[in-house]
């Protein structure tokens, strides 16, 4: 069984949301500076590298990252590619081979080439989701929708994607690392933290193939 971990590693170099605190590092107990045990502590955004979205994140009243079904989050999952568009639209969705039936769907696309290339700085031309896109996915039944950059959503258009998609239950998964992942069927494994009442958590997410 081949295992593709999609996880972004969380590092101090690691671009975060324009506006988000830093990711910061420190160890308040050290082996090296004689202390008994080694911790270290971290303090980042729950939107930070891999993540997922929860309701409440976009969607007033909208539940917590508690309430989301691990059977959404662990399944049989679609990976798709699609290098070339500027952003996922109703039309590119339609065109790529999506069958019908399809609850799990990662979307590889030209910003994936982007984290291997070891890009510290945000990129606001991201691929996205929009909100025709979002609008699409939900018709035909699409449950975890996993795109490679920080947002499902444009940046310019960040608002009603993640409405459209969180109002029909889609579950966005952001920021994973789809480079060098062949299209095609696949199990997913999408771990958030269990963090209640929190509009996004962290994820471990892998892929596991033939």
């Amino acid at each position: 069984m081949k295992i593709y971990d999609l996880t972004l590693p969380i590092t101090p170099d690691l671009i975060v949301w324009p506006g988000d605190p830093p990711l910061q590092f420190s160890r308040p107990y050290d082996l090296e500076q004689g202390d008994i045990c080694t911790v270290t502590r971290l303090n980042l955004s729950v939107h930070t590298g891999t993540h997922l979205d929860a309701p409440a994140h976009f969607l007033r009243g909208g539940a917590g990252v508690e309430t989301l079904a691990l059977s959404t989050l662990i399944g049989p999952a679609l990976l798709v590619e699609e290098l070339n568009a500027p952003a996922l639209t109703a039309d590119v969705l339609a065109a790529l081979p999506i069958p019908p039936g399809t609850e799990r769907l990662l979307v590889k696309s030209k910003n994936a080439a982007r984290w291997t290339a070891g890009e510290t700085t945000f990129y606001e031309e991201y691929v996205a989701v929009t909100a025709d896109g979002a609008r699409w996915l939900a018709a035909h039944g699409v449950k975890l929708i996993g795109v490679d950059y920080l947002s499902v959503a444009p940046f310019a258009e960040l608002v009603a994607p993640h409405e459209i998609l969180l109002a029909a239950g889609i579950i966005p998964v952001e920021g994973l690392k789809l480079d060098g992942v062949p299209p095609g069927r696949y199990q997913l494994i999408c771990l958030p933290l269990l963090i209640p009442g929190s509009d996004g958590a962290p994820c471990r997410t892998v892929l596991l193939g033939e």
